[in-house]
């Protein structure tokens, strides 16, 4: 978690040029300090970068900052439980992980070079540019104190210095040394290394030891004392002493490098075997290699990625001199030859523009995500963003929905955020820009089920003069707010929009809101405009929640709304609408004949004729309907509708004849000759029984022989196929007609023989062969027919001859249908005198009575009584 010193915020970001043809997109933290001698204060400012940075920083204040006002920085070692800091006038500072001093030590006169702690942060080593060494416990007073006659550049302790066992430290100047503790707890000393210059870092994992000298870097495995390899710097150009060596143990098998402006990634590996003979037994492999643009003055490890920090010069405006930047702190992806920046931020230290590449370090705590950049006038804290800081970074670009997206994901892990808060802030940001709508939609995601929230956002939309907006999305479920604040909105919709104000009532439930008021209010808008369509629709909405439902369809039918009919059904108001069914049917016809036929049981046929008895037209569509679905429940009415078809609707008048049972064929007759309806005369005469006359007419009024053999065909009557021939004879067109159609009916030849010679008729020939043609289809159609008797005939007799021929089983269980005695006999000396028919019955010869004594024959007693008749079924039950 970020700590701020003071009053201000220590870093502000800007942008840094460089010269490469690379543009990299950094992120740039600068100090504005104002120093005296009682505080100083920092603040800082991020630009509007839309790529959001990886790591925050913060100054090591507190004690931090006393101490470099006085003194400044020369080394730092990170333990997770406490730092120590190291300065020039040989200091060392023991302080916690907030910068506040707990211990000092006095060590030199001069420069401290390196402090090394144990694992356990219980053991400490100190090296000055004296020669001064001093390794001591900080919880114990065991230690050793060494001068040497020469500056000590590095210490290390072993990593497990507490254990007995590993009483090691070693010490690098010009020679690398080993100390050990003997069993008289004497320290013996080995020199592991020297003529190679001055040894500047040594990193201890474990049982390998690497340290880097002029030449390069070493790795020694302590067990064996066996040197592995050595791996030589790159740029020897260099002085060792101004560029020197940045090395880390990413594991206890990999060294990673960094010196000058080159990175190497080195992992130690076993020798096989049979390639041991003279050679240590492991061997080192450059696993992966890159250059960097800028000087290396630290690496650190971070996941599976590398945190360096560069030192930078720049060239001055006249690009003739070059001068000290502010040091980059870059996480870098390595790969096999190359690697990829993730991130690039430059740092403003104190001093920035008077250090070197050597008075800056990087330190960081094993375990943690903390990098400490050190320089000799300040101590800068890196960390990796937390999803606090994420969510600042978002809120200080204004993207308050992903702000709010990334809140709710992290609930449980944020601290310094609350979900509420920053969708409070979304709202207040969306109203600020005038996105009214999408701010009170948020609302019902935000406010949640929070009253007070959602009546101080209602409030505020009111006084932006924006209820509008906020109407849709107000709470109206279970939870629900006061009665006072959803008036309030309604009686805005009243004065502004009427449309408006109509939807609400529709969309809203009626117990939101006190109903009374509502509609008092909408009757004094409705005094000034009485007509508005509108506000009759939602008056008699709001009469419909108030359960006046007679009101409602007054209104409904007034307005002829699509709704009346949806109005009734629902509250069953049949009892209100029996003196307004002619406003339902001029409204819609169908819709009310419908209704008015589905609930017979509430509003009667009766009184439904009796309220249209001035409006026939309507008379007739309801009893045309009601006819359609029963031919039966209107009979009263059939005499009365042969008026109403022939007046409204005469296509339907024929069917209704046809169908109706119950119709007075006299009135029909009496209304179709008045009205001169041929057609349906016609019908009415051949249905009273007067075939010929209706026949006369067809011919006579209509003349369509047609139709008029039509009609001959359905009566079926010789005596009207002639009385057709006759009226027919001297009709040349009428006689065409009969030669193609009657030949299925009546012998072709009354008429030929009675057709005139020398009279002409069109399409005779035409005639005559259809004729042919019938009567010879009529021939093959008798030939057919017989074939196909004889065919079956002879089938069933092939059938009955192999039924009568098939042998039929006789044995003791079978008994006389007479006597019921077994039919064949016990004792096998008697004579067998058995008769068995093809039904399957059998019977004693002398139980079965002869019919003729002249030529005997039997029959089956049962199967004879069967034919008789009602007799039968006596023999039936007595057998």
């Amino acid at each position: 978690m970020q700590t701020r010193s003071r009053q201000r915020e220590p870093f502000q970001k800007r942008n840094i040029s460089k010269q490469t043809d690379k543009q990299y997109k950094v992120l740039i933290y600068y100090l504005k300090e104002t120093m005296s001698h009682e505080e100083s204060t920092e603040e800082s400012e991020e630009d509007d970068s839309e790529e959001e940075p990886k790591l925050k920083y913060e100054r090591l204040s507190n004690g931090v900052s006393d101490i470099l006002q006085e003194d400044a920085a020369s080394c730092m070692t990170v333990h997770e439980k406490f730092l120590a800091l190291g300065t020039h006038s040989g200091k060392v500072y023991l302080l916690d992980i907030q910068g506040n001093m707990t211990q000092r030590f006095d060590i030199s006169t001069v420069k401290i070079n390196q402090i090394s702690l144990d694992e356990g942060g219980e053991h400490v080593g100190v090296c000055a540019e004296d020669g001064k060494v001093q390794v001591f416990g900080l919880y114990s007073r065991e230690g050793l104190h060494e001068i040497f006659d020469c500056p000590i550049k590095i210490v290390a302790v072993h990593p497990q210095f507490g254990k007995s066992a590993c009483k090691q430290f070693v010490t690098g100047g010009k020679k690398l040394i080993l100390y050990e503790r003997t069993w008289l707890n004497r320290w013996k000393t080995t020199i592991l290394h020297e003529g190679e210059g001055t040894i500047t870092n040594i990193k201890w994992r474990g049982n390998l030891m690497a340290w880097s000298n002029n030449m390069g870097v070493k790795i020694l495995d302590i067990i064996t004392r066996q040197r592995i390899t050595n791996v030589p710097r790159d740029d020897t150009s260099l002085r060792p002493d101004m560029y020197p060596c940045s090395l880390f143990w990413k594991d206890n098998l990999t060294l990673v490098i960094g010196w000058g402006k080159s990175v190497k990634i080195c992992s130690v590996k076993e020798r096989h075997a049979s390639e041991i003979r003279d050679l240590p037994n492991r061997y080192v492999e450059i696993v992966s290699q890159f250059d960097t643009e800028f000087f290396i003055s630290g690496i650190a490890p971070l996941c599976d990625q590398f945190v360096m920090l560069f030192f930078v010069k720049e060239m001055t405006d006249n690009a003739n001199k070059e001068l000290c930047a502010r040091p980059r702190l870059d996480i870098i992806q390595p790969q096999a030859d190359s690697c990829e920046e993730v991130s690039s931020d430059a740092i403003t230290v104190r001093g920035f523009q008077e250090n070197e590449c050597r008075d800056y370090r990087l330190e960081y705590a094993e375990g943690e995500s903390l990098f400490y950049i050190i320089s000799p006038r300040d101590v800068v804290v890196a960390k990796e963003r937390d999803q606090d800081d994420h969510i600042d970074w978002l809120l200080g670009r204004k993207k308050y929905e992903e702000a709010l997206m990334a809140a709710e994901i992290s609930q449980k892990n944020i601290k310094r955020h609350e979900v509420l808060d920053i969708g409070l802030a979304y709202i207040t940001h969306l109203v600020e820009k005038g996105d009214y709508d999408m701010a009170a939609r948020k609302c019902q995601k935000i406010l949640g089920k929070n009253m007070k929230l959602w009546e101080d956002e209602v409030y505020r939309f009111k006084k932006i003069g924006q209820l509008k907006a906020i109407s849709k999305y107000l709470p109206r479920g279970d939870l629900r707010l006061r009665p006072a604040i959803y008036e309030m909105i309604l009686d805005e919709f009243l004065r502004t929009d009427y449309e408006g104000f109509s939807t609400l009532i529709r969309e809203w439930p009626g117990d939101l809101y006190n109903n009374k008021t509502i509609v008092h209010a909408l009757k004094q808008h409705l005094n000034r405009d009485r007509n508005n369509r509108t506000l009759l629709k939602a008056l008699a909405e709001l009469h419909t929640y108030d359960q006046c439902y007679s009101q409602a369809l007054e209104i409904y039918l007034t307005l002829q709304h699509k709704e009346v009919f949806e109005l009734i059904h629902k509250h069953n108001l049949f009892s209100s609408i029996k003196d307004k069914i002619v406003l339902l049917m001029d409204f819609d016809t169908e819709k009310a004949v419908d209704m008015l036929l589905d609930n017979e049981d509430k509003i009667s046929i009766d009184k439904v004729i009796e309220e249209l008895k001035d409006r026939p037209e309507l008379q007739h569509v309801y009893l045309h309907k009601l006819f359609k679905r029963d031919h039966h429940k209107g009979q009263k009415y059939h005499e009365k509708q042969i008026s109403l078809y022939a007046e409204y609707d005469r296509p339907n008048l024929l069917p209704f004849l046809r169908d109706s049972t119950h119709c007075p064929l006299e009135k029909a007759l009496e209304i179709c000759h008045q009205r001169n309806f041929v057609e349906e005369t016609v019908f009415l005469l051949s249905r009273m029984g007067n075939s010929r006359r209706a026949l006369q007419m067809i011919m006579e009024e209509l003349k369509n022989v047609d139709k008029a053999i039509e009609f001959a065909k359905e009566q079926d009557d010789a005596e009207l196929w002639e009385d057709l021939i006759l009226y027919s004879i001297d009709k040349p067109p009428f006689i065409t007609g009969l030669l193609n159609n009657i030949g299925t009916h009546v012998d072709p030849i009354l008429l030929i023989h009675r057709i005139k010679e020398g009279m002409e008729i069109p399409n005779l020939r035409d005639s005559l062969v259809k004729i042919l043609q019938d009567y010879n289809l009529q021939i093959l159609l008798r030939e057919g027919c017989k074939k196909i008797l004889v065919s079956d005939s002879l089938s069933l007799l092939k059938k009955m001859h192999r039924t009568q021929s098939r042998a039929m089983l006789v044995d003791e269980d079978k008994i006389c249908e007479v006597c019921l005695s077994p039919i064949l006999p016990t004792d096998s000396s008697k004579p067998l005198g058995v008769v068995v028919f093809h039904c399957r019955h059998m019977f004693h010869r002398e139980c079965l009575p002869v019919g003729n004594t002249m030529s005997p024959a039997y029959f089956c007693n049962i199967c004879s009584a069967k034919h008789r008749g009602p007799g039968s079924a006596i023999l039936d039950m007595t057998k």
